[in-house]
Formats: structure tokens, sequence, C-alpha cells
């Protein structure tokens, strides 16, 4: 397999993944959730982007149907969260709301059914000209005051229609305008992904903007007060100056879940992995989104990637010049997309006939990591010391990757959890390896 999914389910009983470092087992929740029906597990990739398939229109008009929900996430250290989530079409639960994917130039709608208790809405951010039902989006007001910052659905079976161009390729949120004080921390948000029209392998119009085929991944950075969303399940009101967060996620997920594969089965309403899976010299897109309210330092090791666009804008200057810049952390504000392109080679060529010019310490001043081949060397796989684990495959590499800002790595006290994920690198010709 090209991926981790089987080994975690068959070492950790289906439920948690191991982790190259020291972490300690959790417990597992029996709370049940609603099992997610937007597509079978034989209709997404493994890794990556997935794009949510439109509900009709014709070529250049895609129609998408979003619907809220209220249902349940797992959570790292084996507690369960409550959320609201907006599902593809009329399914059930998930976290986050689906990627939706289209061309620049696209005429795109997108029809909120809302079934929660408060009415509800969605804002574009980086989208002009939005209208709902067919009229100019604008903010709702009572009182005096502004209460929605886009036409609302009305609680319970309100429905409205938003539309728009989606004049500029690049990264985008898309959330709640409604009380996003809370809307939004209960999980109303998710991707808005604008390719430039004919080049799907290209995040802009420029050509240093390429990526290779399937190694286009999402970093959706997240976070929960558990608190807020105990309020919210009891129906009572929250004090958002009490707001603090004790849990940050990827994709909605929290790690070790977070390397697992895309609709992992143990994960039925979180259906997006994080785990970036690539090959030597190949160049890949990493699209950050931050829906929290703090700067997540988003951190590879050994990394530094190539900083391409930020907020759906290139980074260009007035006569096209390239401005892009390197990166080893990426420091995502608030609300904030960054658009990184980056790739992995092996800058001294290391192999078996061109080793490595260290001493290699004795077994017992070693800790052997969960995933390592037993051979430093991409490619092969050597035996390793009697009653030692792994799950590699062929020989692959895996380097972490992580908020910066370490106390963003725990799930209330838990450490080395959160928006924690891998970047494999597969041996040349191993697509798939197995």
């Amino acid at each position: 397999m090209s991926t981790l999914t089987a080994s975690l389910k068959a070492r950790l009983g289906g439920r948690r993944a191991a982790a190259l470092l020291a972490v300690a087992t959790m417990g597992v929740t029996t709370a049940a959730l609603t099992p997610q029906t937007t597509a079978s597990a034989a209709d997404v990739p493994k890794v990556g982007i997935v794009c949510t398939p439109s509900d009709g229109g014709v070529a250049g008009k895609p129609i998408f149907n979003l619907t809220t929900r209220t249902g349940y996430i797992s959570l790292p250290d084996g507690n369960t969260a409550f959320m609201w989530g907006y599902s593809h079409g009329f399914d059930a639960f998930q976290h986050p709301g689906p990627v939706l994917c289209v061309e620049a130039g696209d005429e795109v709608t997108v029809i909120l059914h809302n079934t929660l208790p408060d009415p509800t809405s969605i804002v574009f951010p980086g989208q002009e000209g939005v209208l709902a039902d067919g009229i100019a989006s604008t903010p709702v007001r009572s009182s005096g005051k502004v209460t929605s910052l886009s036409t609302t659905a009305a609680a319970s079976t309100g429905t409205v229609t938003y539309s728009f161009t989606a004049a500029n390729p690049g990264t985008y949120l898309y959330e709640s305008g409604t009380n996003p004080e809370k809307q939004v921390r209960m999980g109303l948000f998710g991707a808005l992904i604008v390719r430039p029209a004919g080049q799907p392998h290209q995040a802009y119009d420029s050509a240093n903007s390429d990526f290779t085929p399937d190694r286009e991944f999402m970093v959706l950075l997240s976070e929960i007060d558990p608190y807020q969303h105990q309020r919210v399940e009891q129906g009572q009101s929250f004090n958002i100056d009490n707001y603090h967060p004790r849990y940050w996620l990827i994709n909605g997920r929290g790690f070790p879940d977070s390397i697992a594969d895309n609709g992992a089965s143990w994960l039925p309403s979180q259906p997006y992995g994080a785990l970036a899976e690539i090959m030597p010299n190949e160049p890949s897109l990493a699209r950050y989104l931050n829906v929290g309210t703090e700067d997540y330092p988003f951190h590879p090791h050994g990394n530094n990637g190539l900083v391409i666009g930020r907020d759906g804008h290139p980074l260009t200057g007035p006569t096209g010049e390239d401005l892009s810049m390197e990166k080893f952390d990426i420091n995502i504000g608030p609300g904030q997309t960054w658009d990184v392109r980056f790739s992995w080679h092996d800058a001294e060529d290391y192999s078996a006939a061109n080793p490595v010019p260290v001493t290699t310490p004795n077994l017992a001043n070693s800790f052997i990591g969960t995933f390592y081949s037993g051979s430093p060397y991409l490619g092969r796989q050597e035996t390793l010391p009697t009653g030692t684990p792994t799950l590699n495959q062929c020989g692959e590499y895996y380097i972490i990757s992580h908020n910066h800002a370490l106390f963003q790595i725990t799930s209330w006290g838990a450490n080395m959890t959160g928006p924690i994920t891998y970047m494999r690198i597969d041996p040349p010709g191993h697509y798939d390896c197995k």
C-alpha cells in the first residue's frame, strides 16, 4: 500500500497510529459517531487533497450543496468533541467542511441548507461580488448592530443560495459569517481552492507554481476550547472572554490520526489526512490555511519551502518579477492562507557505496524509531534488532512536520499530539511501494 492505514490498524487495533517519537498509549472513547457517506474509500486518494464533486451545473458553472450538521470528532487524548460542520450535499456530519475545487472564471453556486438551532451563513473571503439569492450579500443588522456578515439561512430549515465568479487562482477559506466567534469556533469552515483555468497542476498562472500531479496537500490548522463546545452542546451560552483553546488540529485531526489515510475507517467524521507522500526531486504544493485565533508557525524539519502566494495573491511584483521566498517556519496568521512549493533531494548523495561519515552508536545508546527501515539510506531495508517493530514499507524516509509553538502540539496536556504530520519520501521508482 502507499500509506500507513493497514499497518496502523494491524498494530494498534485500528484506532491509533504509532509515533516516531515516544508517545504514551492513550485511551479510546466509545462515543458513537454518525457515519460519513460523502464518498467511499475507493473514491478518494489515500493522501493529498480530496476535492468534493459538484452537485450539478454545467462546465464552468459548478454547484455545491452544503448542509449544516452536528456531530462528534475523536481527539488524540481519547476524548471526543461536539462540533458543528458543513457536510457535502445532504450527507452526515464531517469535519472540516468539504474542500471545494473550482477553476478561475467559474461561476460558482453554493446552496446552504441550515439544520442548526441558530441562523447561519457563509462568507467567502477573497471573492468579490458575492450574491445571496440573486442580490448582493450584505451584513445583517438587528437593533443597529451587525449580527451577520452575510445573508443568513434561518434556523432549523432555512436555505440561501450564494453565487460568485471565482476570479483569481489561490487558496481561500469559506466560513460562517454569523456570530463567527461561536460558529467558526464550533467548526463551520472549509477550504476553497481556485485553480488556474486549464492548469490543474499549477497554483497560479506563473510557471514557477507548478507541482507534480497528485502531490498537492492541505494543511488546515484549527483549534478547540472544549468548554465552549460543551456549553453549545448543552444549549447554554458561553462567555467568549473565557475562550482558551486546549486542542489544536490539522485537517480536523490530531496526531497520530493525522497521518492515517484520507477516509480512514476509524475516523468516520474526519475524512482528511495530513501525510505528505512525495518522491525525490518532485515539486509539490502545500496549501496552508489558518482558521484559528493564533499564529501557527508550522515547521517542516530539514526542508525549506518556497512561498509562492499568500491570501490568494501570487508573490510577484508590479512588472511580474518573481518575489517568492524561501521559508523554514511558515508562520500563518489568523485567517491567512499561504501557498508553499517544496521538494526533497539528496544533497549529499549518500548510499551504501557513499556512506554517511559518522560512527554508528552501539545499540544500547540508540533509540530505533517506529518508521526506521534498518538503514540510513533511501530505498534500503535491513534487519532490525529482535523484537523491534517497524511500519517502514520500502526503505522510505519520514520527516516530521509540526507547529513550532510547542504548546500547540498538545491535547489538553498530552504532549506530541495535535497538528503534527510527516513528509514521507518514497524511493525513486517506488510509487505505491508495498
